[in-house]
């Protein structure tokens, strides 16, 4: 059931604004808390035996908790119609994270502009995975931009395109299948087998959303299509290369190259051809992003103005 744009546009002026505020997180926590919750309950109940079991489990642990948020979402937009679409715009701003991820990105940034590095190692440590404790300036800078430029697709593209195209049954679905993968969906044992489905299911539910998101940090730069193209396969992942690729090219960086988790050594392959980023290119990068969410809104607004009545 698609979503009148002015309800998405709607859903995302309230979180843009307001988030999901600090104290109310501490009274009521996040509804991604909650589906993680019920993966955590759920995985360590049913991964266990071997390969073809645990493949089977996680599939069963996906349809339950994508399942349960999908029905939840459709019951509330078949309750929430006429003057009650006020309290869907709220539940809706609830499956996107625009400010949030602004806020953590811009957190790093000032840190790096104060010359305070182990502050900004600390910043960047709440938004990436990799060790950060020995990363000198360029290395957080280049680890902000690259998780600004995933999560501008898993915490603003894609929710919106699956809120349109689903309502809050779609928008919530994603948010459950993204949750899953974040945190079952690892190639690393104990997760290989069972966090198989949420990985692929994931990849799937980004396939569009992913490029939409390139595209829109390479026209709101003027640049980076062709570095977007060339060098978005290199990534691991399917989907988190076009947005890091094009954020490569739109800034004349280069992203990616070896990183460290859990004190394991990685060998990444590297994006776009220019010099590792600045403190000042992160910046140049936070305004990147204000300028497509911003494109986001416009459309949102044409097509509201599109949407028959």
């Amino acid at each position: 059931m698609a979503a009148d744009p002015w309800l998405v546009l709607a859903a995302a002026a309230v979180e843009g604004v307001a988030g999901y505020p600090r104290r109310l997180h501490a009274i009521v926590p996040h509804p991604v808390a909650w589906i993680g919750w019920q993966l955590h309950a759920l995985e360590r109940r049913l991964n266990n035996g071997g390969d073809l079991p645990r493949r089977i489990a996680g599939l069963a642990t996906l349809l339950i908790v994508a399942g349960s948020a999908a029905g939840a979402g459709l019951l509330l937009d078949h309750l929430l119609a006429g003057p009650a679409v006020i309290l869907a715009a709220l539940l809706g701003s609830l499956g996107l994270a625009a400010r949030s991820l602004y806020d953590h990105v811009a957190a790093v940034s000032r840190a790096l502009g104060a010359a305070d590095l182990p502050a900004a190692r600390a910043a960047v440590a709440m938004i990436v995975g990799r060790d950060t404790e020995t990363l000198d300036r360029q290395g957080v800078a280049a680890a902000a931009l690259e998780s600004l430029a995933e999560s501008f697709n898993d915490g603003v593209v894609a929710p919106l395109f699956w809120f349109l195209l689903g309502g809050l049954a779609g928008l919530f679905a994603y948010k459950a299948v993204n949750t899953a993968d974040s945190i079952i969906g690892h190639r690393e044992e104990p997760y290989r087998c069972f966090g198989w489905a949420a990985a692929r299911t994931d990849d799937l539910m980004n396939l569009i959303p992913a490029r939409i998101a390139g595209a829109l940090i390479a026209l709101v730069a003027g640049r980076g299509w062709a570095t977007m193209l060339r060098d978005a396969g290199k990534h691991a992942s399917p989907n988190s290369g076009w947005p890091e690729a094009a954020m490569a090219g739109a800034l004349r960086v280069q992203l990616g190259g070896p990183a460290s988790y859990d004190g394991v050594p990685h060998d990444r392959p590297t994006f776009g051809d220019g010099p590792r980023p600045s403190p000042l290119d992160l910046h140049r990068g936070l305004g990147l992003y204000l300028r497509a969410c911003a494109i986001l809104a416009a459309a949102l607004i044409l097509g509201g103005l599109a949407w028959p009545r």
